[in-house]
């Protein structure tokens, strides 16, 4: 099953489908000689955005809480992918602790833990699951939608190490991405792996570092194939400290948004796209929250405008003071006339599966992960699945999911080099 595109099934989108898949070869050389040099995220998940005439990255999650919406058939290849990834830190692991997020009443939440518990167990893992939540005293049991349960136990530091009564594991997932704060339990642990690692989580880390580095592998890529990158990279922005209540720093965005509304309106003149350009305004240092879709600068001299983008913006009664301009993608793909967007799930180096993100009342310029969406699984596991090469583009979904599978590792890669030029106790910080 291909989606639906409403755009014509050509021009640039199939043309790209094309080169990647002509280039395979090639483009499987570069990933591999890029992972001798640097290390895969423990697991990544990447929000795409295909407008017919562009596919790219518009998020890229380091603590995935969506693996509930990959299919029974694509967990051979997430458990595989698992040891792959525990082998290469800590080949004589047998206790892994799982940090989940506190969010015990959200059952599609839980459901995903879940999942991380079957894929990790059958990778030849004991799981149990450590609270950060202080209101976790003993041992607490989930209940789940399918009748069974999951258990939360209150974490326990004994100087150096982290655990549970009786549990003292060797590799720590976060599952957590720490919107909350930085919790002084998970610092300085003692021989002990902690993955992700603290500052991959939103207390350092920005969507504009991201895709800072998003933009140096997009060009590396796009000379491998001798192709204009923009078609692969959306362009970005950031500002701070801004506060929409006073308009400090409001400059700032403006001049930013205008200058990025004529950069989109010059690419598109010259590929003939008759769109009108927007841009997104996000938090820097959250996800999950609202965004922002701006068409013209003068809009955010609108202060009930502003006031709803304060509001918006915000996660766990953070103050907003940094916000990430990006160019706005829509995504022309449609599941039963619903707006769809593919999502691309990692673990290690390696795609594991993905799904459709569909949401029947959003259009195509709006964010679609919001209440109302509803998932539908891609077709990337199975041997039928391959790519074929030579099949028309964009009437095979093999080629089309292999393709989304490559713009989603760029993702991953980039948030390998983020990771890697953001880490505090690298020789070469600054």
């Amino acid at each position: 099953m291909v989606p639906h595109l409403t755009t014509a099934l050509t021009g640039p989108i199939n043309e790209l489908e094309q080169r990647i898949l002509e280039s395979m070869p090639a483009i499987e050389r570069w990933f591999r000689l890029e992972w001798m040099e640097h290390t895969p995220p423990f697991y990544t998940s990447a929000d795409l955005r295909n407008a017919g005439f562009k596919l790219a990255p518009v998020d890229t999650h380091l603590f995935p809480g969506t693996f509930n919406n990959l299919t029974p058939e694509m967990l051979p290849l997430a458990v595989q992918a698992a040891m792959a990834a525990i082998e290469k830190i800590c080949p004589e692991a047998k206790n892994l602790l799982l940090i989940p997020e506190s969010r015990i009443g959200n059952s599609f939440y839980l459901q995903n833990v879940q999942r991380l518990v079957q894929v990790f167990t059958q990778a030849g893992l004991n799981v149990r699951l450590g609270s950060l939540d202080a209101a976790v005293t003993g041992p607490t049991p989930l209940a789940l939608p399918d009748g069974s349960e999951l258990v939360v136990e209150p974490l326990l530091r004994n100087r150096g190490r982290l655990g549970l009564k009786d549990f003292d594991p060797c590799t720590i997932l976060l599952n957590n991405d720490l919107s909350a704060g930085l919790p002084r339990v998970l610092e300085h642990l003692h021989e002990q792996y902690l993955l992700p690692p603290l500052h991959a989580g939103w207390p350092m880390r920005r969507k504009s570092r991201h895709f800072q580095s998003y933009e140096e592998v997009a060009k590396k890529f796009a000379k491998l194939l001798g192709m204009d990158p923009w078609l692969i990279n959306p362009m970005h922005a950031h500002c701070g400290p801004v506060d929409f209540d006073s308009g400090s720093g409001l400059d700032c965005v403006k001049t930013n948004v205008d200058a990025m509304l004529g950069k989109v309106r010059r690419k598109f003149k010259e590929y003939g796209i008759n769109e009108k350009p927007y841009v997104v305004v996000k938090a820097d240092n959250a996800t999950g929250v609202g965004i922002l879709v701006v068409r013209d600068a003068r809009e955010l001299d609108d202060p009930e405008r502003r006031s709803r983008a304060r509001s918006a913006l915000v996660r766990d009664g953070q103050a907003l003071d940094e916000v990430f301009i990006q160019e706005g993608v829509p995504t022309y793909e449609r599941i039963n006339d619903a707006v769809a967007e593919p999502v691309v799930v990692m673990i290690d180096r390696y795609v594991v599966g993905g799904f459709y993100r569909v949401h029947a009342d959003r259009g195509p310029d709006e964010a679609l992960n919001a209440p109302g969406s509803r998932y539908v699984p891609l077709a990337f596991a199975g041997q039928s699945q391959l790519p074929r090469p030579g099949a028309k583009p964009g009437a095979s979904a093999p080629n089309r999911f292999y393709m989304y599978g490559v713009i989603g590792r760029l993702a991953m890669l980039a948030a390998a080099y983020e990771l890697e030029a953001t880490d505090p106790e690298a020789e070469n910080y600054d």
